[in-house]
């Protein structure tokens, strides 16, 4: 009898060697299937974490400022006058004086920005030519013709009016006369006070 337990002692060993084997064989197995996963999801390789590169931005130019002095002329007109010549017949004119037109020289200052020109300063005009003023004269003589002097006396000219006096006489005129005069006609004004042909011989 203690022969037979002996023998039904062993397979049951047995069999917990082969299971004790199974179990290790499975564990064993599952070890390479969890580092392959383990190796998937490794830390990504230095081409991945390379920062991206970015473009430089080109910075924009500094505008250009230039300066430059012009000088420019400008055409200042002459002026005109008028005067009187009692030397000159009545209503004669003629330009006594020509005229002549000045020059006035003004500086300015141009500033360009990138060539285009923004502003213009002016900072001096002078008169580089006097203008010189045109004079008309014009006469104011009154020229004593025939018709102005009356054809009843010669040797001097009576002239007509409403009375004509001898000059440097009592008569109040209104209009004088310097003689002596040769009454040719009719003494109308009176002159020839002592009736010899003569007037105003005094």
């Amino acid at each position: 009898m203690h022969h037979l337990f002996r023998a039904a002692l062993v397979p049951a060993v047995a069999l917990a060697v082969v299971a004790g084997c199974g179990a290790e064989g499975t564990t064993g197995a599952a070890e390479p299937a969890a580092i392959a996963s383990e190796r998937v999801a490794a830390t990504p390789t230095p081409e991945t974490t390379k920062p991206q590169a970015t473009q430089p931005q080109t910075a924009k130019p500094k505008p250009t400022t230039t300066r430059k002095i012009v000088v420019e002329f400008r055409t200042i007109p002459f002026k005109k006058e008028t005067v009187t010549d009692d030397s000159l017949p009545e209503g004669e004119k003629s330009v006594t004086t020509t005229g002549a037109n000045g020059t006035r020289r003004l500086t300015y200052q141009l500033t360009f920005v990138n060539g285009v020109r923004t502003s213009k300063t002016l900072l001096r005009q002078e008169v580089a030519k006097q203008p010189r003023t045109q004079i008309t004269t014009i006469g104011t003589k009154v020229e004593e013709s025939e018709e102005s002097c009356d054809p009843n006396y010669s040797g001097g000219c009576v002239p007509i009016a409403s009375d004509v006096d001898c000059s440097g006489g009592s008569g109040n005129g209104p209009a004088y006369v310097r003689g002596p005069v040769t009454v040719v006609g009719t003494d109308i004004y009176d002159l020839d006070r002592d009736s010899d042909g003569q007037g105003c011989e005094d």
